[in-house]
């Protein structure tokens, strides 16, 4: 069997001397230019804390390829940082990098006939994006996670990201003095690692490593620990054996990796954003996947997981628990996974985990079955006159599963942060955040910022939150995003207004505003879309191409 069957096309063809040419240009060898080439790409920079390390650990991949003799390529694309950019509108540019960062590694892989790929990827964005680019390719390939940052400490408190997001609430409500407010901030984050609690990257690279796309213990492995750094040297060996059984993330990513994949999501509690990666991956992948199906699986599966940002214990409590593997052991032990599904070991699921230790004895991070956080998932999927095509809540169980109140209505992210610091919501509101969606954001901006200011301010069992943006994985409260139609393409949340009775029930599944169809039909008669907030450049074209967010903000569609 030929191994580089890709590259071959370059450094095997007698017709392409230039190409070979350049290729001696970087130090490769006649015999060189025989062996496979892996390409190593990279979101690495120095900007971002989830992201700073990633170059260091892509030298380690490609030193392990080197070591099976095979020749590993690294390259770069992009990452933005969401816990920088949140609450600015740079935020606005958050979800379209996942895209952006999926067609530029199809982009260079093509290009350069790699013959696989294997990814070094942190923050949120960068890892549904590069799975999205190996779908699309369908040529051997990996992905290494960057790792979970180490806790923060500050007077004998854990804190992550999002202490620090809830200490302007904190501020704002009196509660903090300026001198503490300033040492959360300080002591927050201490080095190198994605966002500490079961928030998006760690939601992400958990679903990603029950997928089978990535080595056990890759989501839970500590970004800057001796284990990380074997896992990179062991992806890049791992390389050769899927070359020479050419397996593909096609025969690796199926429906029911998929379904494993969620499933695992919904023990740990995690982030709402993966309903839209799941949905772009699946697309990637050819693979059927409807909102619908996040319910039924929701349904029928237990939250267990006491972790941020509605928990206590973060990522590196999970791992010294035992890891991902170790809840993925438990979950097989209790019929909760397909056992049969391929990875990037070359073994299925049941194979990789026959030697797994169990949840470590006395570990308090992932609750029993017979006392669940909730009996069933915390994600849920709304459908009412506010979300005719579906909106995603994330009702862990904590802030009551029904909430009925008045609405406040804002129309942008500023606008509420705004309001919110100058006290405008009181209890009992429901606060609706518009105009924020895919397309009228652009962009679908997390709202991590207004909803940590309502819990900072002791309103979060008071006040509701709803909007056609979504939520980063560190907020909770009640919340609900991704309300479809979005308001700019005049979906009835666009009409909106302050006083109308919301009412959220999560048990039944419906968000509804009490106003009648005639009453929706008046307001929509003088109702006129406003216009885009960008008329050129990424922002404007994102706007112009992108998906609903019930179909994953997709742009290649």
């Amino acid at each position: 069997m030929e191994f580089n069957k890709y590259s071959k096309t370059v450094t095997q063809d007698p017709s392409q001397p230039a190409a070979q040419a350049m290729l001696h240009a970087i130090g490769l060898t006649r015999d060189d230019l025989k062996k496979p080439q892996i390409g190593i790409v990279s979101t690495g920079f120095d900007g971002n804390p989830c992201n700073m390390h990633l170059n260091m650990l892509a030298a380690k991949v490609k030193q392990g390829t080197h070591e099976t003799g095979f020749i590993g390529l690294q390259f770069n694309t992009i990452g933005v940082s969401d816990g920088i950019s949140m609450g600015t509108p740079g935020m606005r540019y958050s979800l379209p990098s996942r895209d952006i960062i999926a067609d530029s590694i199809e982009t260079v892989v093509n290009a350069q006939s790699y013959d696989g790929l294997v990814a070094v990827v942190g923050c949120d964005k960068n890892m549904p994006g590069a799975v999205m680019a190996m779908g699309r390719l369908n040529r051997p390939s990996i992905m290494v996670y960057g790792g979970t940052i180490a806790p923060g400490r500050y007077k004998n408190q854990t804190l992550d990201i999002v202490s620090a997001f809830e200490a302007l609430g904190q501020k704002i409500a009196g509660d903090i003095s300026e001198k503490d407010y300033r040492g959360v901030i300080e002591n927050a984050c201490p080095g190198a690692g994605a966002c500490g609690g079961m928030y998006t990257a760690n939601t992400m690279a958990s679903a990603i490593e029950a997928m089978g796309l990535s080595l056990p213990y890759s989501a839970s492995n500590p970004a800057n620990s001796k284990k990380k750094t074997a896992e990179c040297l062991e992806a890049g060996r791992a390389m050769k054996l899927l070359i020479e059984k050419d397996l593909k993330p096609k025969d690796i990513l199926t429906r029911e990796s998929l379904i494993n994949a969620f499933t695992l999501v919904t023990v740990l509690g995690g982030s709402t954003n993966a309903v839209l990666h799941f949905m772009a991956i699946a697309h990637a992948f050819d693979i059927p996947f409807t909102l619908d199906e996040f319910q039924q699986i929701s349904n029928r599966t237990p939250f267990l997981a006491d972790l941020k940002p509605s928990g206590k214990y973060l990522m590196e409590d999970l791992h010294q628990a035992g890891g991902i593997p170790a809840v993925m052991k438990m979950m097989l032990d209790n019929s909760m996974l397909n056992r049969d599904c391929l990875t990037v070991t070359g073994k299925t699921i049941a194979a990789n985990l026959q030697d797994v230790s169990s949840l470590s004895e006395g570990q308090k991070v992932i609750k029993p079955l017979s006392s669940p956080v909730k009996s069933s998932g915390h994600i849920q999927i709304l459908y009412g006159n506010l979300a005719e095509d579906g909106a995603v809540a994330k009702i862990t169980g904590k802030e009551g599963e029904v909430f009925e109140g008045t609405a406040r209505v804002f129309n942008s992210e500023f606008e509420a942060n705004e309001g919110i610091g100058k006290g405008l919501v009181n209890k009992g509101d429901v606060v609706v955040i518009r105009f924020e969606g895919p397309r009228g954001g652009p962009g679908m901006a997390e709202m991590l910022k207004p909803t940590a200011a309502i819990m900072g301010a002791g309103l979060g069992t008071d006040v509701a939150l709803i909007t056609d943006g979504r939520f980063s994985g560190g907020t909770h409260g009640f919340v609900v995003g991704h309300i479809t139609p979005e308001a700019q393409t005049g979906g009835v949340l666009a009409l909106v207004q302050d006083g109308d009775i919301i009412r959220i029930d999560a048990m039944k599944n419906t968000i509804e505003v009490k106003i009648t169809d005639e009453e929706i039909a008046k307001r929509r008669a003088s109702w006129t879309p406003p216009e885009l907030k960008h008329n050129k450049g990424i922002l404007y074209k994102y706007a112009q191409m992108v998906s609903p967010a019930s179909a994953g903000c997709i742009t290649d569609y």
